[in-house]
């Protein structure tokens, strides 16, 4: 079954596509820059490398373009669109409504649209996406997974604020967090990399890259998670502040004369790494720059990893305890210095860094020594992956009730 991943932006399209049940990686792409006249398409096989730079003026028009090069002589992969058995999509909020991944039907589309206040920035383009995709594969299966779906699990003490109630009620205010795919897909490599049931494990999930989050994940379900009812809320971020105390946005607002959008472009753009070092957000360059003497890096680089290691302190009383830490996503899969800094502050606990392993290994790895009191490894993750095995397993279900025959 060839199944199509796809995760919009609001001007830019990434997918790839899979051969399931197998998980083969046929081809993987992304387009950028949606609605300009130079527009750039980037695409690869295990074979090929392609770039095209032209006008493409909305999603519609970028899905063509996909569906053009996976049918592609040059490509061989696809004979026809029509080879395309289901479509997965990436929607970030799934509000309360989903706890699982789910079909797409106008009852579905009516729940994403309803968040659109809970995530104006990204439902709205996971939505140009799903109707983009209706418009030019008519007919063909449409799944969502949601970024919040993995966290449904917290409990009510946990995911509510000390508001007043009556605005959960309301609004529906209250923590979802995010990356929940993410969580979910690295927490369920863990008993393949470490030999122990997931359901009799503590785990601290470090999701660290441009956004990040934490989640405390205990017998395999979410039980608490740093994002909140946005993604701004928790740890510092590449550009995003994390935990900001509320009346600094008030002080700010008054002595700066902010509009209520120029503070949220000021808190999720210009705060983080980026914020206090002035440099940049790209922990690659944060720690070069450190490397030479830049104070404000070297300060950006100490406050990030202090308050990481802050919510993992608070997930350990969370939980009443860790057996696993694992780190995964771009800054947390490759900078073994960061790794380094956050596992030797915590030598209270017994952990114990294998320094070869964290700086010279690769993939999928414990990176602790074997008589650590906790577990540390790395895990790659793969959003992509898991959101074709959801599909797959959703499409093939909805086959099978149907009476249908499986598609080839």
């Amino acid at each position: 079954m060839n199944i199509l991943v796809v995760n919009c932006g609001s001007s830019s399209l990434k997918y790839q596509l899979f051969d399931m049940p197998d998980e083969r990686v046929l081809v993987k792409g992304n387009v950028e820059k949606i609605g300009a006249e130079d527009a750039i398409h980037g695409y690869k096989t295990d074979a090929h490398e392609g770039k095209d730079v032209k006008p493409i003026l909305d999603h519609k028009e970028a899905l063509r373009d996909v569906l053009a090069v996976l049918t592609s002589a040059e490509l061989g992969i696809l004979t026809s669109p029509a080879d395309i058995d289901a479509i997965g999509h990436r929607v970030v909020h799934g509000g309360e409504q989903f706890a699982l991944s789910t079909v797409i039907n106008e009852e579905v589309t009516r729940a994403i649209r309803d968040t659109y206040d809970l995530a104006p920035l990204h439902n709205p383009a996971n939505m140009q996406g799903i109707e983009a995709m209706e418009a030019v594969l008519p007919g063909v299966p449409q799944v969502a997974v949601f970024d919040t779906a993995f966290h449904q699990t917290m409990p009510k003490e946990h995911y509510l604020y000390p508001l007043p109630y009556v605005l959960y009620q309301r609004y529906k205010i209250r923590r979802y967090g995010f990356h929940g795919t993410s969580h979910r897909y690295v927490s369920s490599r863990v008993p393949h990399v470490v030999g122990k049931d997931l359901s009799r494990l503590k785990i601290i999930s470090c999701h660290i890259g441009n956004g990040a989050s934490l989640a405390a994940i205990e017998n395999g379900r979410s039980v608490d998670t740093s994002m909140g009812m946005t993604p701004l809320e928790g740890v510092m971020m590449g550009t995003r502040s994390g935990d900001v105390d509320p009346s600094v946005l008030e002080f700010v607002i008054r002595k700066e004369g902010l509009s209520e959008e120029q503070l949220a472009n000021m808190l999720n753009k210009h705060s983080g790494l980026y914020g206090v070092s002035g440099v940049t957000g790209d922990m690659r360059q944060i720690e070069e720059e450190r490397s030479k003497g830049n104070a404000r890096a070297a300060l950006a680089f100490s406050m990030y990893e202090y308050r990481i290691r802050k919510y993992i302190g608070a997930y350990i009383a969370a939980m009443n305890g860790c057996d696993v830490l694992l780190f995964t996503a771009g800054v947390g899969e490759n900078s073994a210095t960061l790794r380094r800094e956050i596992c030797e502050n915590l030598s209270y606990l017994g952990v114990l860094l294998d320094h070869e392993a964290n700086e010279k290994g690769r993939g999928e790895r414990i990176i602790s020594k074997p008589d650590s009191t906790v577990t540390l490894c790395v895990i790659p993750t793969n959003e992509e992956l898991m959101i074709a095995r959801d599909t797959h397993g959703l499409v093939t279900g909805l086959q099978n009730r149907q009476n249908l025959p499986p598609m080839q």
